[in-house]
């Protein structure tokens, strides 16, 4: 059983939990499955309404995780968090429809694919047939290749066209329309300057009328703009994320869950004001 996304509570937390060596900021930090399960549960009670489970980096330039080694490290965490909590939904970061199968398996509600059901030609049927939220983000390219001179006219009207076309592509495959959530996809295959129009230009994307997920958390355009490295992008992160609410974000995907719990609730209550 699927559990349900609470978005009429918008805006909702994704705490990230990469299960990787090599993810661009955590990686190894959650690599061991006792210390990932322990700050799974340490997000939930920090507030996070969502937890976003991966074990393959896809950091710019990086390698493809083989199937076995990406199932070995997420499925016992999502089976231990699932046994803390029976009602936290859990996303499954893959592009890989086995992966999303296993993942539901052991507790698992949302298949979030960087690839928007593009490189698994089973991911979408997959996703429809289990009846799982699906989170669709748009991407210049592959983790290996995408950050190689990424070029675009009008990066807003390039990505919505992308997103239209895959929203449509799962549809025709199944998918419940009323399960997906868009991402523009921050950082992938995207310059500085195309990662910030696509924060502005945010309200653009309501027009596909799509819950939207925005995931800048600690990339490497905050840390180009601010002159900061690792922990020291936390404040650019709450900057990002307080301008992406404010502008239509529903779902934000950060690693400092606690932290943007106090942003959000600033800019909610301005937000919430008549």
């Amino acid at each position: 059983m699927v559990r349900p996304l609470e978005l009429k509570k918008a805006p909702l937390i994704m705490g990230i939990l990469n299960v990787t060596p090599d993810s661009f900021y955590d990686g190894g930090r959650h690599f061991d499955r006792e210390r990932a399960i322990k700050r799974g549960i340490e997000m939930i009670e920090e507030g996070a309404d969502i937890i976003d489970i991966g074990g393959e980096s896809t950091r710019p330039y990086s390698e493809a995780t083989p199937l076995d080694v990406e199932l070995e490290r997420v499925i016992p965490v999502i089976e231990g968090i699932r046994a803390y909590s029976k009602t936290i939904p859990i996303s499954i970061d893959t592009y890989k429809a086995q992966v999303v199968r296993e993942a539901f398996r052991a507790g698992a509600d949302i298949a979030n694919d960087i690839s928007g059901f593009q490189f698994d030609p089973d991911m979408a049927k997959t996703v429809a047939e289990l009846d799982m939220y699906a989170i669709i983000m748009h991407i210049k390219g592959t983790p290996r290749n995408m950050q190689q001179n990424p070029h675009y006219d009008n990066v807003v009207g390039e990505i919505k066209s992308y997103l239209v076309e895959r929203i449509d592509y799962a549809k025709k495959h199944g998918v419940d329309e009323g399960k997906i959530i868009i991402d523009p996809g921050i950082g992938f295959g995207k310059r500085i300057e195309d990662n910030l129009r696509i924060i502005k230009s945010l309200k653009d994307f309501k027009e596909l009328g799509r819950p939207i997920l925005i995931g800048t958390s600690m990339k490497s355009f905050i840390g180009r703009i601010t002159e900061a490295e690792g922990d020291e992008r936390k404040e650019g992160t709450y900057a990002s994320v307080a301008i992406s609410v404010w502008n239509g974000a529903d779902i934000v995907r950060v690693h400092d869950v606690k932290g943007n719990k106090k942003v959000l609730k600033l800019v909610s209550a301005i937000m919430d004001v008549q």
